[in-house]
């Protein structure tokens, strides 16, 4: 399972991996870097002549729903290994001693976050948004029966829409923007039409934090905030699966 904490740790590289590598240069296993993260792991000389998943090396954190991208690894490492001809009880053999030492726990540590922070915080949540639309929009595209458009409205906006054709009332529209300074709706926040000004929403995240760490807080119109705190790729996903069943669309 390949990440930047995995690329940074000694140990993951220098033990586990150089293991691992040992095993399948023997035959004695078969080695299939799964990229969960964005990372620079095609600079590892040997990951970078193993066939990575899922498809194309694309890390499982750049797909706009995580579980078609854990059906595309399940779906590539049965090929492997039909394709090799061996079983698939193989690929549920026990691990070695070294693989099973207990992880460290994570630490954090309280701070203090000033208002850079929240803005840095917020630009970087809106960019995640963002992007997420982009790939969502170009996934649901393919489906057939389906029509979407992602428009770029500038560097604190943007825009989406969704064409179910075999629903009624099968259109939805969002305009997302970023705060802006002559406007206090929040600190990103959406309307469900088409090219909306950034005098309107139909709601919002603001920025929130508690002694260790910053998250977003949906707005919920005149009925106050949610109690859950999100990260910006679940904002982004909550409000993906918000504006998609405007056109009666929904997904697992």
């Amino acid at each position: 399972m390949v990440s930047p904490d995995f690329i940074a740790s000694d140990y993951c590289v220098e033990r586990e991996m150089a293991r691992a590598l040992e095993r399948h240069a023997t035959g004695k296993a078969r080695v299939v870097p799964i990229i969960v993260e964005e990372c620079d792991w095609k600079a590892m000389g040997e990951l970078r002549q193993l066939k990575a998943v899922p498809t194309d090396g694309k890390a499982i954190s750049e797909w706009a729903n995580a579980n078609t991208a854990y059906l595309n690894v399940v779906q590539e490492l049965r090929r492997i290994i039909d394709a090799e001809g061996q079983p698939a009880a193989a690929a549920k053999a026990a691990p070695e001693p070294a693989a099973m030492r207990p992880s460290l726990p994570r630490y954090r540590a309280k701070r203090q976050f000033d208002q850079i922070d929240r803005a840095d915080f917020r630009d970087a949540a809106f960019a995640t948004i963002k992007n997420y639309f982009r790939r969502a929009a170009e996934e649901i595209d393919s489906i057939e029966g389906l029509r979407s458009r992602f428009v770029e409205r500038g560097t604190t906006s943007f825009g989406a829409t969704v064409v179910n054709g075999s629903h009624r009332n099968g259109t939805a529209h969002i305009t997302v923007h970023c705060r802006d300074s002559q406007v206090a709706l929040g600190d990103i926040y959406y309307s469900f039409s088409e090219n909306a000004g950034a005098n309107t929403a139909n709601g919002g995240f603001n920025v929130s934090a508690d002694d260790y760490e910053q998250f977003l807080v949906q707005t919920m119109n005149m009925f106050g905030k949610a109690d859950e705190r999100l990260k910006p790729d679940r904002a982004a996903e909550v409000l993906w699966n918000e504006f998609i069943g405007n056109a009666g669309v929904t997904y697992d």
